[in-house]
């Protein structure tokens, strides 16, 4: 009678015991483990040239378009100046005081372009010094691309500061041009030449119409020279150096395309996301790295996507990161043991895109459940999901 009563007793019990629940477990690894983070971003021109009419007067038609290219000195488009604007004493004086302040310009850039040359100079001089101790092992690969990036930083400054320099010089020419025809029915036609070797980017007049002075014309630029411009969390921007690794990512071609930080901009500014949170951000500017046919697809403000690289272990030990959750002012997950999850805190040494690395807590081959929901307590039985 005893023996029957007691297996009434245990089957009541079986029968009204939580059943397990079905769960997607994972075994904690050692891994390959990024810690980063990734924000969206547009590509842009390192330097863009704005051609505008130095004059009053009638551009002739334009008939280069968006993608063609231009070569140094080449003409971009023709201003007839108008006759009133030459026999006009108050335009004579205002010419004459651009034609000062083209001078000045002139010299100012002519000032620029040297100083680019001596900064592009000490920087080459810099990266082989630094490349000839890499080879040596006396200096670090993250100190050695800092000085690939400065020295592609000069080179570019001073491309800029030449075609400043021609800007000015064509700024110059023009206005010389003016005065020199003062009160001969109009005066030549004006020629306005390209200042760089490039592409067009944007064609704003297209007709022959009247145009005032100062009015742009044509907007150039060298999609060689590409970069990459991201609006990042002021809390994600202090994580950040020139120099770091970085992946353009969904960027419309094929796979990844290799980038590096090479400017953390140092101001911020505010603004509202898609659920109309107040967010600080900051602009960090990056540079594509290895051969340029790779992004050569890319153009002026594309969308792309960039996973910022901050840490990377070979062999670290990491769990989901859907296993991870609060616990207090700590992190925690759900250990699995003899077919119940166990309620066990841990220290968290790094967040990646989709592992958290452990310091303590857990070791290598325990289970834990992945997205745990607030049914599950310490305690309750769990079965691994089909």
């Amino acid at each position: 009678m005893w023996a029957v009563a007691a297996a009434i007793v245990l089957a009541l019990v079986w029968g009204f015991a939580s059943p397990a629940r079905s769960m997607k477990l994972a075994e904690v690894v050692r891994a390959e483990y990024v810690e980063s983070f990734e924000e969206e971003g547009r590509t842009r021109l390192r330097e863009r040239y704005l051609i505008a009419s130095p004059v009053i007067g009638v551009v002739q038609r334009i008939a280069l378009e968006p993608g063609d290219p231009v070569r140094v000195g080449q003409v971009l488009a023709t201003v007839m100046p108008s006759v009133s604007v030459l026999l006009d004493p108050g335009r004579r004086a205002q010419a004459q005081a651009e034609l000062r302040a083209a001078v000045a310009a002139s010299e100012a850039a002519r000032q620029r372009l040297r100083e680019a040359q001596s900064a592009r100079a000490l920087a080459d001089s810099e990266h082989l010094r630094l490349r000839d101790l890499a080879a040596r092992g006396a200096v670090s690969d993250s100190a050695l691309d800092v000085a690939a990036a400065q020295s592609a930083q000069a080179r570019a400054g001073e491309r800029a500061a030449q075609a400043e320099r021609m800007a000015a010089q064509q700024r110059e020419a023009a206005t010389q041009a003016l005065l020199a025809q003062e009160g001969k029915g109009g005066g030549e036609s004006i020629a306005l030449q390209s200042p760089i070797d490039g592409v067009i980017i944007r064609r704003h007049v297209e007709s022959s119409v009247p145009v005032v002075s100062g009015q742009p014309l044509l907007e150039l630029g060298n999609p060689g020279q590409i970069e990459i411009e991201v609006e990042a969390l002021s809390t994600d921007a202090v994580k950040l150096r020139p120099g770091m690794a970085a992946k353009v990512l969904r960027w419309g071609g094929e796979g990844e395309l290799p980038a590096q930080v090479a400017r953390i901009e140092p101001g911020g500014f505010t603004k509202v996301s898609a659920l109309g949170v107040e967010e600080q951000r900051t602009r960090v500017i990056l540079q594509f790295v290895g051969e340029p046919a790779q992004w050569a697809a890319l153009g002026d403000a594309f969308r792309v996507e960039v996973e910022f690289v901050l840490r990377a272990e070979a062999a670290a030990l990491v769990v989901p990161a859907s296993a991870v959750f609060r616990q207090g002012n700590g992190w925690a997950v759900y250990a699995v043991d003899d077919g119940r999850a166990h309620l066990r805190e841990i220290a968290v040494g790094g967040f990646g895109a989709r592992q958290v690395e452990v310091a303590s807590g857990l070791n290598v081959g325990d289970t834990v459940v992945v997205f745990p929901d607030d049914q599950l307590h310490d305690g309750a039985r769990v079965r691994a999901v089909k």
